[in-house]
């Protein structure tokens, strides 16, 4: 194996023992007793869907504070303070990046912006374990991701079946043709085209505009990774896409509520 695609099973081992560590603090039939009724899943994808050829293209705006790939992006990074400016700039919904190992996220982060910001929240991590699910439903999530390169088709199809009856919208990320078809048939109906290739971290702009036109009508597509243009949004706006994933823009802008603002435009049909 090559050294990135170690590095993505590291990331992964350390997920679980993480988790393993979390259900020690808090078992998991405690944790469901914290758990209300689970609502009907379907907010984030709504809030992420297009509704046609002549409708805006949605923004998913993401709140992240490291990455594999970049290093520490922004070390003062206040979950709060961007949450709100995603809000009140016109973002369609919030990503929020938890992963503590790698990306220096919080799982806390969902507890502390669920309650100011009405935006459906997609809780952005290395799911490996069901209970993952259930503590996203716990702190509110709207969404959660799930990684086609990470997990098999047999897995992917019964943590999207979790993921629902918890109310929840599973994301599935994909980075190929042979996983987009994979997420298809486990019954993804929320998909992510991830321009960056995980296990090499190496970018393929051109991956979107390749496998867009694979993706079924009824099937909600996101493009992810390396946008931070308003001639990108511009271009993918004249794809199906219906919407694009952003947050490193936002992370290294000295002036974020101005980066959005010109990006909601371009997402709107404006120059």
């Amino acid at each position: 194996m090559s050294a990135p695609a170690d590095f993505l099973g590291r990331i992964a081992d350390d997920r679980r023992k993480r988790v393993e560590q979390m259900k020690l603090e808090m078992p998991p039939h405690k944790l469901r007793a914290k758990l209300g009724p689970a609502g009907a899943n379907g907010r984030l994808e709504r809030a992420l869907r297009r509704g046609g050829a002549s409708g805006p293209l949605k923004l998913l705006c993401e709140i992240k504070r490291a990455s594999p790939s970049k290093g520490l992006l922004n070390e003062a990074l206040e979950p709060l303070e961007l949450a709100r400016i995603y809000e009140a700039g016109g973002a369609a919904g919030i990503s929020l990046v938890t992963e503590p190992d790698h990306f220096l996220g919080e799982l806390e982060w969902v507890d502390r912006v669920r309650p100011v910001v009405t935006l459906p929240l997609l809780l952005k991590d290395f799911v490996v374990d069901s209970y993952q699910l259930l503590d996203a439903a716990v702190r509110g999530a709207d969404g959660v991701l799930l990684l086609a390169t990470l997990l098999s088709e047999t897995e992917l199809q019964r943590l999207i079946g979790e993921a629902k009856r918890l109310g929840l919208d599973p994301l599935v990320e994909v980075h190929a043709e042979e996983e987009l078809h994979a997420a298809l048939r486990a019954g993804a109906t929320l998909v992510g085209i991830n321009h960056r290739d995980l296990r090499t971290f190496e970018l393929d702009m051109t991956l979107a505009d390749r496998l867009l036109p694979l993706v079924p009508p009824m099937v909600t597509a996101v493009a992810e990774s390396g946008l931070s243009k308003p001639e990108e949004i511009q271009r993918l706006r004249r794809t199906r896409c219906d919407a694009a994933l952003m947050g490193e823009v936002f992370a290294t802008s000295r002036e974020p509520a101005a980066t959005l603002a010109t990006l909601v435009a371009a997402a709107r049909g404006g120059t």
